[in-house]
């Protein structure tokens, strides 16, 4: 077990009582109850969240104090879980315990993935993959698409919460948790094939290219079953995350006390999914070669979130109405907001909104009167649906951590003047 400092201790200590004061206040608790209104659709109002990822590095490194890296590490990990309420008082809500997750994986294919970048200089931000495989039918002949590998390192998992619950599990009892399924099948195929021949191969060889998905599916659910039978799939109906920057918390799904008396499947909790690597190709295209793939996945879920940068609007009709257990889908800056708007309104999708990051992220001042004009288009097309905001893709504040707040208020001041049911 890591050896750090008594003042490292110390701090770490500040910091679990900091959040543990947040996680009890009642304006916490209120906005807990109203995430399970919403995603239960009994809510009242859109629920706000700002994802701080992107910029995390602005706003967590200045603040940290301990040096040792694992107590550095933990440090960074306390300050993620209240520092959206402490800066921004966005819906983000804190939790009262230290989440961690089991140390799972899984490889595609068997096959690692190559950057061009491994030691991660930019911070993730921006990257290069060197692709593995290319010609469909040569790498079928040369046997380089092998049956994908999956596990999970149960005592790494438990090395790191015995050294967490040793020096604040008094303040933040630590608890192993699951966020939802998450499955991105071209993402992971593009990693490992690259854009261009991703698409050459859908031209070249699409019986082949079924073949491949449909692999893709069944070690997907080889991998979730090994999940469940090793009992890790673990309930997802409070703080656990759900894919692009929401919360799990729901009354739908089963919780601990079904766990206690059964292994839950992935028909129990939370999936997500998104295709954005298809963007180029035909909605004919997708419907015929990925979707198959990705309804199949899919449909095992209890609930369902669908969506990132992609426009959803070319395939709704088409495809992701197949989806009964769908409950949130991503209307992006790219996507047709009145279209989707007629399409989810009085239904049980939840319009998922996902702003432009141009008016926080880009300009170093905050343009208010076009940041609101860009709110009320939302409001005015998501009349009628259940509606969410979530600010995704900003990678820097300028400096400026006020401009997030302002960001929050307008937002809020937009809502409450503008919004109908």
């Amino acid at each position: 077990m890591a050896v750090i400092e008594g003042w490292e201790r110390q701090r770490l200590r500040e910091l679990a009582k900091k959040q543990l004061d947040y996680a009890e206040d009642p304006v916490n608790k209120k906005r807990i109850q109203e995430w399970y209104d919403h995603n239960d659709l009994k809510g009242q109002r859109p629920m706000i969240q700002l994802e701080i990822w992107g910029f995390e590095q602005e706003i967590i490194e200045p603040r940290l104090k301990c040096q040792s890296p694992e107590a550095r590490e933990l440090e960074w990990q306390l300050y993620q879980n209240f520092l959206n309420r402490e800066l921004f008082d966005d819906d983000k809500v804190v939790p009262d315990y230290f989440p961690m997750n089991y140390d799972t994986w899984f490889k595609l294919f068997d096959i690692d993935v190559q950057v061009a970048d491994p030691e991660n200089t930019n911070r993730g931000l921006g990257h290069k993959f060197i692709p593995v495989l290319g010609d469909l039918e040569e790498d079928y002949e040369n046997g380089k698409i092998k049956a994908s590998t999956y596990g999970v390192n149960l005592e790494n998992t438990q090395k790191k919460a015995e050294f967490v619950q040793e020096i604040i599990g008094d303040i933040l009892p630590v608890k192993i948790k699951m966020d939802c399924l998450y499955s991105v099948p071209t993402q992971m195929l593009v990693h490992i094939m690259g854009m261009e021949q991703m698409m050459m191969n859908m031209y070249d060889y699409p019986e082949l290219f079924q073949r491949l998905m449909e692999q893709i599916e069944e070690d997907t659910l080889s991998y979730y079953k090994m999940l469940e039978d090793k009992r890790l799939i673990l309930p997802t109906t409070g703080f656990e995350t759900v894919g692009q920057g929401t919360m799990a918390f729901t009354r739908e799904l089963p919780g601990e006390d079904t766990l206690k008396e059964r292994p839950l499947t992935p028909g129990d909790v939370w999936g997500f999914m998104d295709s954005q690597e298809t963007l180029g190709i035909s909605p004919d295209m997708y419907e015929e070669l990925v979707f198959p793939c990705y309804e199949k996945i899919g449909k095992q879920f209890g609930l369902l979130s669908y969506g990132c940068c992609e426009p959803v609007n070319p395939i709704w009709d088409r495809c992701l109405t197949k989806f009964k257990n769908l409950r949130k889908v991503s209307i992006s800056p790219w996507c047709d907001e009145e279209f989707m708007g007629e399409r989810l309104r009085d239904s049980k999708v939840i319009y998922q909104r996902k702003p432009s990051p141009n008016y926080l992220g880009v300009s170093p001042v905050l343009d208010e009167e076009a940041l609101r004009a860009h709110f009320r288009k939302t409001l005015e097309a998501a009349k009628g649906c259940k509606l969410e905001f979530t600010q995704r893709d900003v990678y820097t504040l300028h400096g400026n951590e006020n401009k997030g707040r302002r960001y929050i208020e307008i937002l809020r001041e937009e809502i409450e003047d503008k919004w109908q049911m």
